[in-house]
């Protein structure tokens, strides 16, 4: 297991834990106001959120959805960890492909540090249409460059003035890469990023997800232990997802299906997070876009009643999924 603060902080064998996806407000359209945002990540994290959650989308593309947060994921990176103390701080995802592996990895690493080992760095192949061509990076070619990428990176954090060759670029071993990360930075990979399921599992710390019926999310969830078993025996290396969620003020509200995500009332959305434990999953980061209630407050009772009954549902019964061996 990760030594990483915010590693630590998200991820536990046989627990689950809840994040939140920036921006943390309902919207309609791609623009969020991102009004408020400093105080809702203090408040997630007097709470007891676990994460915040950053988003890299570079281009605006109406047809898509939605922007993320709007600012870039390093520059926001920043100002949120000096507005915060404990929360870890995680990506969801830094497009690999579209970025220099140098520039990925100094950015990490500063965050790292100036974060004392809060971040969490998520990763991706990217899935925007109009972003290839705009980077001048052709779309059919992302699945290389982001396993290149990865290599990459992972050697300049990791050694010092190291000899790295890829088609991004060659160092020599006479320049080095500063800061070092405070120590092995955690790297979740997200989705398939066109790579099979045993190679993430060899080279990522975890893996991100997408919603899914409980039965299929066990399904998968087993798939991954076994996976991780059959590279690193014992080896903990945790199974996140995210979640949309609009939470109606009637507590007993029946779900109701939404895009990636339910409508329904705090009761149901703890049964379903229970359930997500018990199937193998670790994380889940609720995203409140689709919300019609204000996001603070639906921030409040999800905080204030579901995180508590949450914990003590898995001090009643903690799962043995994932149990590490060392």
């Amino acid at each position: 297991m990760s030594e990483a603060n915010g590693f630590r902080k998200m991820f536990a064998p046989g627990r689950l834990t809840l994040g939140v996806f920036f921006p943390i407000e309902a919207f309609k359209g791609d623009q969020p106001t991102m009004r408020n945002q400093e105080y809702l990540a203090r408040r997630a994290e007097e709470l007891g959120f676990a994460a915040l959650w950053f988003r890299d989308v570079p281009l605006r593309d109406p047809n898509f959805g939605d922007i993320g947060q709007v600012y870039d994921p390093w520059v926001y990176l920043g100002w949120i960890a000096a507005q915060t103390r404990t929360i870890a701080l995680a990506t969801g995802s830094i497009v690999l492909p579209l970025r220099h592996p140098l520039h990925t990895a100094k950015a990490a690493a500063s965050i790292d540090q100036l974060s004392r080992g809060r971040f969490v760095l998520g990763v991706a192949s990217g899935d925007r249409p109009v972003e290839f061509p705009a980077f001048g990076i052709d779309p059919d070619e992302r699945d290389i460059l982001f396993r290149e990428n990865l290599r990459v990176i992972r050697a300049v954090l990791a050694d010092e003035f190291p000899t790295v060759q890829s088609s991004y670029g060659t160092l020599f071993g006479t320049a080095d890469l500063v800061p070092k990360p405070s120590g092995r930075l955690p790297i979740l990979v997200t989705g398939s990023s066109r790579q099979g399921l045993e190679w993430i599992a060899a080279h990522a710390d975890g893996w991100i997800t997408y919603p899914r019926p409980v039965a299929q999310q066990a399904e998968l969830a087993a798939r991954w232990r076994g996976a991780v078993e059959a590279v690193a025996p014992g080896v903990f290396k945790p199974f996140a997802q995210s979640f949309y969620v609009d939470l109606s003020d009637d507590p007993n509200q029946p779900p109701q299906p939404i895009h990636l995500g339910i409508r329904g009332g705090r009761r149901v959305l703890f049964r379903l997070l229970d359930e997500l434990r018990s199937a193998g999953v670790h994380h889940v980061i609720l995203n409140l876009k689709y919300g019609a209630r204000d996001a603070a407050e639906v921030l409040d009772e999800i905080g204030q009643e579901v995180l508590p009954q949450l914990d003590a549902s898995q001090q009643a019964a903690p799962s043995a999924r994932g149990v590490s061996k060392r």
